[in-house]
């Protein structure tokens, strides 16, 4: 006897192909695309979710590996966590395959995919940051061959969305050759969820400093005035050095802009104070900020 109530037959479709997989979402709309399965199935073992069928984006070859276009590096959706761990990849990619390191146990690492991390967008997702900090742009399949590509930030954001039968199917990233950090903050010792992030990218060619902070806001913030305000003081032709009073102070800048105080009320008074978790998170923002410029630029 069984407790479990029979479930209805759920079709799965195993495509070879990324055209293959788009015409079979085409085919069953209400299908669910499904790589390693680390967020999908614990939704479905937690009752939350009951997929009609599935599409195993598994077999798909061009998914799990990249190639070079133009200066930057062309990822394929199904790129695993391990994969992307791996030193030929921190190569070319330093802060990428650092967070990929960081995403969890090995049971996870080995199955989640970086295409999922995006197509989740779960806050948390080690990833994001880092590709926010890039200002990486998606490369999205459509039904009969189409492609069109839209930046990180608008998918997560919400600006531009996928439409019915479309998949993720590459990242691309520039290769910039040059420094990048990311570092987290968990709740306890080891691999575990993100409670801060922050991506750091040196862009020498620009003169230019990006940084994402992940895990407090929906979506990775962009602190745009610190990025340019810290990247005035760097001499980009020199030792790229910077005093401990500088470092600070960015960590600072970043932490209040992405954690701000309390607007004053209306009548003028005093604004209320933030409440002591909201302290602590800014306090974590701002020593993560501050060890990830100052890594990145030793």
């Amino acid at each position: 006897m069984t407790t479990h109530a029979p479930q209805a037959t759920q079709p799965v479709t195993l495509p070879a192909s990324l055209d293959e997989a788009v015409a079979a979402l085409g085919a069953m709309p209400a299908a669910v695309p499904v790589a390693g399965g680390t967020d999908l199935m614990a939704a479905v073992n937690k009752g939350l979710l009951r997929p009609s069928g599935l599409v195993g984006l598994g077999r798909i070859s061009e998914l799990r590996g990249w190639h070079y276009q133009d200066g930057h590096a062309l990822l394929g959706a199904g790129l695993t966590h391990a994969r992307m761990g791996r030193p030929d990849f921190a190569a070319l990619i330093p802060a990428l395959a650092a967070s990929a390191r960081a995403a969890g146990p090995p049971q996870i690492r080995n199955a989640g995919t970086l295409g999922g991390n995006i197509a989740t967008a779960a806050p948390t997702g080690d990833a994001l940051p880092v590709l926010a900090a890039l200002e990486a742009e998606l490369v999205i399949a459509g039904p009969e061959g189409a492609r069109r590509e839209i930046p990180v930030s608008h998918l997560l954001a919400g600006r531009e969305m996928l439409e019915p039968a479309e998949l993720i199917g590459f990242v691309r990233v520039p290769l910039l050759h040059a420094p990048q950090v990311f570092l987290k903050a968990t709740g306890r010792t080891g691999p575990g969820r993100a409670t801060a992030s922050v991506a750091i990218v040196l862009d020498p060619a620009r003169r230019g400093v990006r940084c994402a902070v992940g895990a407090i806001a929906p979506m990775p913030l962009r602190p745009l005035e610190a990025e340019h305000w810290i990247a005035s003081l760097i001499d980009w032709d020199g030792e790229r050095g910077l005093a401990p009073d500088a470092l600070a102070a960015f960590g600072e800048y970043v932490a209040a802009a992405c954690i701000p105080d309390h607007a004053p009320p209306d009548d003028g008074g005093e604004a209320p104070p933030l409440p002591p978790a909201v302290l602590h998170l800014r306090r974590t923002v701002a020593a993560l900020a501050r060890r990830a410029l100052g890594r990145a630029l030793s």
